[in-house]
């Protein structure tokens, strides 16, 4: 069976805690014999929405940018496993720049009520998040997951799994958790299994 995975990194910081955690995402899906497209936001140019209501007619962005480069995969992949930190109890700008960019999806699923791809079938996509944040919040990814869960409706998705870590906030501090990363191994390495 192919199954299209796309890993998209949401974070500014090369090589931080959410950079570390999909590695090991993609080491274990290695070890499955499953490979992914990559995917680095803070290397692309995303412009903001600007609720200027130009897709309602289409269900296309009318905004041309580097977004060109990934609607194309919300459309075609089975499984879109999101990494990104949490910025004051929220995605950071440019993983939220992405995901409010996805009105266009939601236009067309539930305003032009459009067959969403012809890649997969309807609602058998998967989305995943790897988050980690600083606080010791209870509340710490509440929103994150909110937001995750309706981006990836408006996609024709659901929030299959997710692996989040507070208190984790330094470069690298990350790979000091007793799980964390042998748990995003693991996650890739069983990831078919689950979804």
């Amino acid at each position: 069976m192919s199954v299209k995975i796309t890993a998209i990194y949401g974070s500014p910081r090369k090589d931080g805690n959410t950079d570390i955690l999909m590695q090991a995402f993609l080491g274990g899906l290695s070890a499955a014999g499953i490979s992914a497209r990559e995917i680095f936001l803070r290397d692309l140019n995303i412009q903001p929405c600007t609720a200027c209501g130009g897709c309602a007619q289409t269900g296309c962005c009318v905004l041309r940018d580097d977004m060109d480069q990934i609607y194309p995969l919300f459309e075609t992949s089975d499984v879109i496993v999101l990494a990104a930190p949490v910025f004051f109890y929220s995605f950071g700008a440019m993983a939220k720049a992405m995901v409010d960019r996805s009105q266009a999806f939601w236009v067309r699923k539930y305003q032009l009520k459009q067959n969403m791809n012809s890649a997969r079938v309807s609602g058998t996509g998967r989305g995943i998040v790897l988050s980690v944040g600083g606080s010791k919040g209870k509340r710490n990814f509440e929103s994150i997951l909110l937001s995750a869960r309706y981006f990836f409706d408006a996609l024709d998705m659901s929030l299959a799994h997710q692996l989040t870590y507070s208190s984790v906030d330094e470069a690298g501090a990350i790979r000091r958790h007793p799980t964390a990363c042998s748990e995003a191994e693991a996650l890739g390495r069983e990831v078919m299994s689950k979804v």
